[in-house]
């Protein structure tokens, strides 16, 4: 897709595009703490009766508002969506944000114990929310998980853990030094069985010197499971790119496709 094209999904706009609603302050027995949680919903949800596939994306404040984001610049996620789902590019999605709090780097990453207890609120009390409340497709082939930065690792994390219940994941510029690189041997240990259902996506701004030799060392050693079609798994470096919301904000498109995309 070009560019340009992406261009023009995104504006200067701090107006919200869509629909949302707004969970206030919602508890999590497991992490004994509380967060809002914003729901992006698509243009035909109010219109129709249908059930919608459902992405979950980590560090909500920033991922449609600019007025709630941590640098006053989003990941313009509404505007994209709207684009992509108007040219019929995309399925149509539910988005859920789940906003980020104090314990975000221990939350963010499955090997410790709050990670592991983000990962059970998540599955066991957001999720089963979600699909009471909302028309969505519980199954794991249509819940899909997406973050950056530490999002992005416990988005692994947990999609390398937990196949058959987020079926699909998105990665973009991932912690993978976390724990002195740990999740390498995660990878290299794991018994993890996965479904044709399974998609995961990894990518790297081009200028991120610090993760790129990561993400290249993560790509060697998923590619054997490509070829060998034990992995759905596609890969990507964005050239010019860097460790900001503007940057996952022009390249969202690319996970949004490949995870969503609709076959011409």
């Amino acid at each position: 897709m070009e560019t340009q094209q992406i261009n023009n999904y995104i504006s200067n706009s701090e107006e919200i595009v869509g629909d949302v609603e707004y969970i206030h302050e919602f508890y999590s027995t497991s992490l004994k703490n509380e967060r809002d949680i914003i729901v992006w919903l698509p243009p035909s949800y109010y219109s129709s009766s249908k059930k919608y596939p459902v992405l979950y994306m980590h560090d909500g404040q920033n991922l449609f508002d600019p007025n709630t984001s941590f640098i006053g610049y989003d990941w313009k996620v509404d505007e994209v969506m709207s684009g992509l789902i108007k040219d019929k590019v995309i399925q149509e999605i539910i988005v859920v944000g789940v906003y980020n709090n104090k314990n975000r780097i221990d939350e963010y990453n499955f090997f410790t114990e709050k990670g592991r207890k983000y990962a059970n609120f998540l599955m066991k009390e957001l999720k089963p929310f979600i699909d009471e409340n909302f028309r969505t497709y519980p199954h794991f082939s249509k819940t899909a998980i997406m973050g950056s930065s530490m999002g992005g690792l416990i988005s692994f994390q947990l999609f390398w853990n937990y196949p058959m219940f987020f079926g699909k994941a998105a990665c973009l510029s991932n912690s993978f030094w976390v724990d002195d690189g740990e999740i390498f041997n995660m990878v290299k240990n794991s018994k993890t069985v996965f479904n044709n259902f399974n998609k995961l996506y990894i990518d790297c701004g081009s200028e991120e010197k610090e993760l790129i030799g990561d993400f290249n060392k993560m790509v060697k050693k998923l590619e054997p499971k490509k070829s060998a079609k034990i992995l759905d798994f596609g890969s990507f470096i964005y050239k010019g790119g860097h460790h900001t919301e503007t940057d996952w904000a022009l390249r969202l498109h690319i996970p949004l496709r490949y995870l969503f995309g609709i076959s011409d």
